[in-house]
């Protein structure tokens, strides 16, 4: 007798029976959508005839927002309703970078950084978007786990887009030209770049540093893949295979950032992990370092050093003697700051610090609803994982609060909000804290899976 293993948001009832149905697109399948866009289409690629430089990923996130506002004026298309502490916080912090704008736009602003203000708003209404659509449009663990599974596909085709760049010195994304789409007029977008004597790649991302630490955040997520479905019993391999040119990624990016990053889940996650799980990655963590010391000789030996001889660094040196400047222009406009996205390369001084152009730009209170923004998500994963009974869940709930915790620390370490591809996942991932929050509350309730045979009413 054939047993089929089906989700039960595919299934309904007819005249007693259970069928399955053709599932139709939803806020999953857009958001989907939209991680595709941001993370497989290369960065520097951007839409003819607009006005500002917006990615096809940056008009997805605003349609989003927009489908969001639509559904909530019906009942019928699915929308989540009801508090939710995600929504809460982003609607805090959305608030305050639209005060910090208004601050800024009241006040006299070059028109070159008006223009840049007007362009990081429009990107900060998607991002709000996102959010939104994740809380109230994924509902249920199968269709969260959709968009989990897209994120860790596009970033190992990203990784694999690095991994050719560091081999091979061969940048696939220079025949990655899609029409209506142009390369931005930003300088410094080169894709391969070096670092003692090694190329450093950024796979289809902008920046090396930015290619890092994505990785790094995608990388729990496919080896959390890769342990529930060998936990139910389904193939694993290809979940592995993906975890691994991911980490495959994060090496070619040689950046500290992303070791750091690597760090701060590690600790997360064994702290939360049983020690059989530990055994498991210990073990698959000496055959990649074995794997990455016979492909690519050397590179073990350069982020050796990038932590050996941190004290004399150069970069290390670049990011700390600026700090005296950075308070001397904070202090002008200590509360709202001098207007979001007003601060940038090629004028003025380069902060790698997301904290110092934080204060910089939106002052005091808009670091501040940052902070309280990660924080809430962070707090959020953890109550989930309080909640629920079903292993994977936890498991993915304590994932997710170890993937937040990395812009709290790295953004000392560079301007994260300026990089896209870190930014979106950053708000995809606190999107997907609520909608855990919303099935383990009990608003959709599911089980694991039904077994249902053929013909059973």
């Amino acid at each position: 007798m054939t047993v089929y293993r089906i989700a039960p948001s595919d299934l309904e009832t007819y005249d007693g029976a259970i069928v399955r149905t053709q599932r139709r697109a939803d806020g999953a399948t857009l958001v989907a959508t939209f991680v595709l866009a941001q993370l497989m289409i290369p960065a520097r690629l951007v839409l003819r005839g607009l006005p500002m430089s917006l990615s096809v990923a940056d008009i997805i996130a605003l349609v989003l927002f927009l489908l969001w506002v639509l559904a909530h004026f019906t009942v019928s298309l699915g929308a989540a309703k009801g508090r939710n502490e995600i929504r809460t916080a982003i609607y805090v912090w959305g608030m305050v970078m639209l005060t910090c704008y208004g601050f800024a736009a009241l006040s006299y602003l070059p028109s070159d950084e008006l223009n840049l203000a007007d362009h990081s708003l429009v990107l900060y209404v998607g991002y709000v978007g996102l959010v939104l659509m994740m809380v109230d449009g994924v509902r249920g663990r199968d269709r969260l786990d959709l968009v989990l599974k897209a994120v860790v596909l596009a970033g190992a085709f990203a990784s694999l887009v690095a991994s050719l760049q560091y081999l091979f010195d061969f940048d696939l994304t220079s025949y990655m030209v899609l029409p209506g789409l142009r390369h931005t007029s930003v300088e410094g977008t080169e894709t391969i770049m070096s670092r003692a004597a090694l190329r450093r790649a950024a796979g289809t991302l902008g920046h090396p540093i930015e290619l890092g630490v994505v990785t790094a955040m995608i990388l729990p997520l496919g080896a959390h893949f890769a342990f529930q479905a060998r936990s139910r019993g389904e193939r694993y391999l290809r979940w592995w295979l993906c975890t691994a040119l991911i980490a495959a990624g994060l090496m070619f990016s040689v950046s500290r950032s992303a070791v750091v990053a690597l760090v701060v889940m590690g600790v997360v996650l064994f702290i939360g992990w049983p020690p059989r799980r530990w055994v498991a990655t210990l073990c698959a963590l000496v055959v990649f370092l074995g794997l990455v010391k016979l492909m690519a000789p050397g590179l073990l030996g350069t982020f050796f050093n990038l932590f050996a001889n941190a004290g004399s660094d150069d970069s290390i040196m670049y990011r700390t003697h600026d700090y005296h400047f950075a308070m001397l222009e904070i202090d002008k406009h200590p509360i709202w700051g001098r207007g979001i996205g007003t601060w940038y390369p090629y004028k003025h001084q380069v902060f790698d610090n997301q904290y110092l152009l934080g204060l910089l730009e939106t002052g005091v209170l808009g670091v501040v609803a940052y902070v309280a923004l990660i924080a809430t998500g962070v707090a959020v994963a953890l109550r989930v994982r309080w909640l629920s009974r079903d292993p994977n869940v936890r498991n993915l709930a304590l994932t997710i609060a170890a993937c937040l915790l990395v812009p709290l620390i790295d953004s000392a370490t560079f301007d994260l909000l300026s990089y896209p591809g870190v930014t979106s996942l950053l708000f995809l991932l606190l999107g997907a804290a609520g909608s855990m929050l919303r099935t383990a509350r009990g608003e959709l309730p599911q089980e694991a899976g039904l077994e249902i045979r053929p013909g059973a009413r």
